[in-house]
């Protein structure tokens, strides 16, 4: 019986140094940590022994790990094998399933925001809505894994979902039909007419940057000239790759840091843009919104500290951590917050966002600039902690039709045409 639990004790040692070398991991547990983990060795013991039914050994170990990390900020996660696989199926940008981006905010799924062209955009789910029950399974207390899982499936099957909408108060249920969601990042180009032009990122995967350099280029071909004046949408982007988000950032500036990170026990490290492949200096506008996240936000504050494009919209989700995945081996994986985003200004955007230099809700019938429901990584529990005061931005009401910040972006990038003109006159 004492062997058995000294087995499984040592088991988990291994499984958390794993990641480090051997010396390394001698270096960095210390005596306390040894005795502390005895604990954890007894409590496995006396359940294998005595615990009413025959417990699955696997999920006791993923049940520890997952325990541990719970106590550190919401992006630091385990992956078993699926959840990892699932990760790599998303920067590839192609799989099935309704098309949603969630979270889990005060134990309940919640929506970040839908995926446009997917059934749950079509369905009309929005950003904040609560996802209560998946078929018949509520989702109180259901680990994030989890969820995405139940949602994910074969292409033309279903699945219901119980939703209550916080603004009104109400509970609805929807059927989708699951598909094949097919991200593509750089979507909507739109060629505005003299030399300007509309083009929407949606996420950052693979070759992001690439996509967006050959639209804007095949766009100058075809009307042979170069841009005078874009705006990238980047409202609803969630994030995604961050060295996509540096090169497509490289893109429009020839010099200065891009982002910098600094750890605990690393040495800041700054991201410089190349002069190469750089695009002319044209005016710039980036659109942004609570939805947008991480990557998104690396690429506005970049382009907004350099002043080369005026960010409008609303202030961005706050995401300023930096996620390293480390393989622990059996297909299973450790997502672990490493670092802390910086823009060359040297801000932090941690639980404290982009603010735009033009602040415009997105719904003329709205009478603040923050949509109700909308969450930001301030919202969650254990979010890393602002460097500065954590603050809301003053509220405003615009009136437009339509897609307002759209249709602000475009009007603004229009009138800086002509007055540049008049200027150079």
């Amino acid at each position: 019986m004492k062997y058995r639990a000294l087995w499984f004790g040592t088991l988990f040692l291994v499984l958390v140094a794993g990641a480090l070398p051997a010396q390394a991991a001698r270096q960095e547990i210390g005596k306390d940590l040894y005795k502390n983990l005895d604990l954890l060795s007894k409590a496995l013991h006396y359940v294998r022994e005595h615990y009413i039914e025959d417990p699955d050994d696997q999920k006791l170990l993923h049940g520890a790990i997952r325990g541990m990390l719970s106590t550190l900020d919401p992006h630091t996660v385990f992956m078993p094998p699926a959840d990892y696989k699932e990760l790599q199926l998303d920067t590839k940008g192609r799989f099935g399933g309704i098309g949603i981006e969630v979270t889990v905010r005060d134990d309940v799924l919640t929506v970040i925001t839908p995926i446009e062209g997917t059934p749950a955009s079509r369905a009309g789910i929005r950003a904040g809505d609560q996802i209560l029950r998946i078929g018949a399974i509520s989702t109180r207390g259901m680990l994030l894994g989890e969820a995405v899982k139940l949602m994910r499936g074969r292409q033309g099957s279903k699945v219901r979902l119980l939703i209550r909408r916080k603004k009104t108060g109400k509970n609805f249920t929807v059927s989708l039909r699951r598909d094949i969601i097919r991200i593509l990042s750089v979507r909507g180009l739109e060629d505005l007419g003299e030399g300007l032009a509309y083009v929407r990122v949606s996420s950052f995967q693979q070759n992001t940057a690439k996509e967006l350099d050959r639209s804007l280029r095949k766009l100058e071909g075809k009307n042979r000239e170069q841009l005078r004046g874009l705006v990238i949408d980047l409202r609803n982007n969630p994030g995604g790759l961050l060295q996509e988000a540096i090169a497509m950032a490289d893109q429009f500036l020839e010099k200065g840091v891009i982002v910098s990170t600094k750890g605990r026990n690393q040495p800041a490290h700054e991201q410089e843009a190349r002069s190469e492949g750089t695009h002319p200096s044209f005016p710039m506008i980036i659109l942004v919104n609570e939805g947008s996240a991480s990557a998104a936000e690396i690429v506005a504050g970049a382009l907004q500290d350099h002043g080369r494009a005026v960010i409008l919209g609303m202030p961005t989700f706050g995401k300023g951590s930096v996620q390293t995945i480390f393989e622990l081996g059996r297909g299973a994986a450790l997502k672990l917050t490493v670092a802390r985003y910086y823009t060359p200004s040297g801000r932090s955007i941690q639980a404290e966002g982009i603010q735009p230099d033009i602040l415009i809700g997105s719904d003329p019938k709205e009478a603040t600039v923050r949509r109700p429901g909308a969450i930001r990584e301030k919202d969650l529990k254990r979010h890393l902690k602002s460097e500065g005061a954590e603050s809301d931005s003053n509220e405003i009401t615009i009136e437009f039709e339509g897609d307002p910040q759209k249709q602000a972006a475009v009007d603004y990038l229009r009138s800086w045409a002509i007055f540049g003109k008049r200027i150079s006159l």
